[in-house]
C-alpha cells in the first residue's frame, strides 16, 4: 500500500508540476510581450540590460555551474566580442551580419586557446590563467583605441535606434540562448559536462573524453559571451576598454552564485537581481533622503552592499534564488499537506 501511495503521489505531483510550469510560462509570456509598452524609458532600459546580461550569465553558468570550470576572464571575452565588432565597423564598415559571426569566431578561438590550460590546471591556478585573458584583451583594445585616436571609445552606428525594437531583439536572443542551452544540456555534451563536474576520474572511466568535454565547455561559453559583447557594442553605440573592468567579471560571477549554481533559471534570476540591485539601493537612499548626504560615497555603499549580499547567499542560501523559488513552489504544490491522502 505504501508503495502504491508513493507511486500514485509521485505521478500526481509530477502532473501538477507540469501544469504549474505551463501556467508560469504563459504568465511570463503575458508579462514580457507588453512590457516595453507599459513602462517608462528607464525601466525599458533596465529590461534590455537584464536580457542582454542574461545571455552572458547563461554562458558562464554552462562553463562553471555545469562543467565545473572556473573562469575570471568573462569581461575579457565580452570585450573581445565588442572590440571585434567595433574594429570591423570602423576599419571595414562591416554590417551586423558580418560582425556578429566574426565576434562569435573570435570568442570560439579565445575559448580554445585559453581552455587549453584547463587540461592541466585546476582551481586557483585555472582561475589565474583565465584572468590573464582579461588583461590581454583589455590591453589590446586599449592599444587600438590609443593608436587610432579614439580617446572616448569607438563609436558604432547601431542598426536599431528604437529601444522597444531592441527589447524584442534581445528577448529573442535571450530566448534562443536559453533554448540552445537547455537542448545542449540534455545532449551528450551536457551530460559529459555534468560528469566531469562531479568527478573527472569516474567520467573518464565511463568513456568520456575529459579533455574534449573541457574544451567544448570553454568554446561554447566563450562563443556565447563574445556574441553578448557584440550585442552590447551595438546596443550602447560605442566600445571602450573602461566598460569592461574586472568588476564586470565579479558581477557575472555574482549572477550565477546569487541565482544558484547549476541552474539556468538561477542564471536568469541572478541576472535580474544583480542588474536591479544598484538601482534598488539608490531608490532606497532617495526615499530615506540620504542621497545628498552620502553622494560622495554612493559607489562605496553600492559595492559594500553588493559584497554583503554575496556573502549572505554563500553562507545562508548556497542554492541561491533558485533554491528559494523551489521551496516556494513546493509549498504551493503540497499545501496544505505534505502528502496527498489515499482515496
Amino acid at each position: 500500500m505504501s508503495g502504491y501511495f508513493r507511486t500514485r503521489y509521485g505521478e500526481d505531483a509530477a502532473l501538477l508540476d507540469t501544469r504549474m510550469q505551463k501556467f508560469w510560462f504563459v504568465l511570463l509570456v503575458l508579462f514580457l510581450v507588453p512590457y516595453p509598452f507599459l513602462v517608462n524609458p528607464l525601466w525599458l532600459d533596465l529590461g534590455n540590460q537584464v536580457l542582454l546580461a542574461s545571455i552572458g550569465a547563461v554562458a558562464l553558468m554552462l562553463l562553471t555551474g555545469y562543467a565545473g570550470q572556473i573562469s575570471l576572464g568573462h569581461a575579457g571575452l565580452l570585450a573581445a566580442g565588442a572590440f571585434t565588432t567595433g574594429i570591423l565597423f570602423k576599419e571595414l564598415a562591416a554590417p551586423f551580419w558580418i560582425t556578429l559571426p566574426a565576434s562569435a569566431a573570435t570568442g570560439a578561438a579565445l575559448g580554445m586557446l585559453f581552455g587549453l590550460p584547463s587540461l592541466r590546471l585546476r582551481g586557483l591556478y585555472l582561475a589565474v590563467s583565465t584572468l590573464a585573458l582579461h588583461f590581454i584583451v583589455i590591453f589590446a583594445g586599449s592599444e587600438y583605441e590609443t593608436r587610432r585616436g579614439f580617446s572616448t571609445g569607438i563609436v558604432i552606428d547601431s542598426p536599431i535606434s528604437d529601444p522597444r525594437a531592441w527589447y524584442f531583439v534581445l528577448l529573442a536572443a535571450a530566448g534562443a540562448t536559453l533554448l540552445f542551452a537547455l537542448n545542449l544540456l540534455r545532449a551528450r555534451t551536457g551530460r559529459a559536462w555534468r560528469a566531469i563536474h562531479g568527478r573527472e576520474a569516474v567520467a573518464e572511466a565511463l568513456g568520456i573524453s575529459v579533455h574534449r568535454a573541457k574544451l567544448s565547455a570553454f568554446v561554447v561559453s566563450s562563443t556565447l559571451t563574445a556574441v553578448t559583447g557584440c550585442l552590447f557594442a551595438y546596443y550602447r553605440g560605442f566600445v571602450s576598454a573602461e566598460a569592461f573592468s574586472l568588476y564586470l567579471t565579479i558581477q557575472y560571477v555574482a549572477m550565477i552564485i546569487i541565482g544558484g549554481m547549476g541552474s539556468l533559471l538561477g542564471a536568469v534570476l541572478g541576472t535580474v537581481f544583480v542588474v536591479l540591485f544598484p538601482y534598488a539601493i539608490d531608490s532606497t537612499m532617495s526615499a530615506l533622503r540620504l542621497s545628498e548626504r552620502f553622494s560622495s560615497v554612493i559607489f562605496a555603499i553600492n559595492y559594500t552592499a553588493f559584497g554583503v549580499v554575496m556573502i549572505a547567499f554563500l553562507v545562508f542560501e548556497p542554492q541561491g534564488l533558485v533554491g528559494l523559488w523551489r521551496r516556494a513552489r513546493d509549498w504551493f504544490l503540497l499545501w496544505p499537506f505534505k502528502q496527498r491522502p489515499l482515496r
